[in-house]
């Protein structure tokens, strides 16, 4: 057999072997997920919208954040608490809010400052925060915690 062969045969048994199952992708963690989706100019000021969802293993029968908003220059506009309400296990939910004599197009950030309220079975405001993560689908809006 030739060196070119044997090399050859050796590629193709390979190719041909099946693939050995590798461990599955860990399960993400429980925990409680807040999306800034966007941001629109209202009558008022400026709407707010998150998508919010629940892997806490448990209902939350009422949620609160308390959710500061900086201006372009990096200085606090506005320090507001907003409910969220019930979320239920394994839902996401759009929630709105209308943020008066704030403008949008003046945002650069939006910082989840604590968890005034997390309500359900086991769980308490430190749980809520220890488990939140956030995302964000603004490219010029900073979120987080």
């Amino acid at each position: 057999m030739t060196m070119r062969f044997a090399s050859a045969l050796i590629v193709a048994t390979l190719l041909a072997s099946p693939v050995l199952a590798q461990d599955a992708p860990a399960t993400a963690p429980a925990g409680l997920a807040l999306e800034l989706n966007a941001l629109t100019s209202s009558e008022t000021g400026c709407r707010v919208t998150f998508l919010a969802t629940n892997s806490l293993g448990t209902e939350v029968t009422r949620s609160s954040f308390e959710i500061a908003l900086f201006g372009a220059g990096g200085g606090i506009e506005r320090l507001v608490s907003l409910e969220f309400k019930a979320m239920p296990e394994g839902k996401t939910r759009v929630l709105q809010f209308d943020i008066g004599e704030v403008g949008c197009d003046t945002l650069s950030r939006v910082l989840i400052n604590d968890v005034v309220a997390c309500d359900g079975e086991g769980l308490d405001p430190k749980v809520c925060f220890d488990r939140l993560t956030t995302l964000s689908r603004l490219d010029k809006v900073e979120f987080g915690v």
